[in-house]
């Protein structure tokens, strides 16, 4: 099997699955999920990159994207009070850090965005349970 045609049956894989595990998701797990997701894709960028397949970065840059935009969907300013402006804040800057990283096919940036989303995540996986 060529390594696109593998690769191509992976994400069909990884597609059904995310599906079903989001359809018995509660809220606090999509969110776990988003984050996860997010750090994944930058990954996959960082290695396209390296790879100089610029148009993989491309595509895995533009998926995080759209991550970070469900994760700002997700938040409630009214609920979440100065929490959720400041992280609507951190996500507008983590796009803006993003855009600039595919111009400049630049690792670092997205190593620091990675680090920034892994601090959420560490917050957002501390949450007690009583209060998901």
């Amino acid at each position: 099997m060529r390594p696109t045609m593998y690769r191509n049956n992976v994400n069909k894989y990884a597609t059904i699955h995310n599906e079903s595990a989001a359809d018995e998701a509660t809220p606090h797990k999509l969110i776990q999920m988003l984050m996860g997701g997010f750090l994944m894709r930058v990954n996959t960028a960082k290695g396209a990159i390296s790879r100089k397949d610029y148009e993989e970065k491309s595509i895995q840059i533009s998926k995080a994207v759209g991550i970070v935009g469900g994760l700002i969907d997700g938040l409630d300013a009214e609920k979440g009070g100065e929490i959720a402006v400041n992280l609507r804040r951190l996500y507008d800057y983590i796009n803006a850090r993003l855009f600039q990283a595919t111009a400049e096919n630049n690792i670092e940036i997205l190593d620091e965005v990675s680090d920034l989303m892994r601090e959420v995540q560490a917050a957002w996986n501390a949450i007690p349970e009583a209060y998901q």
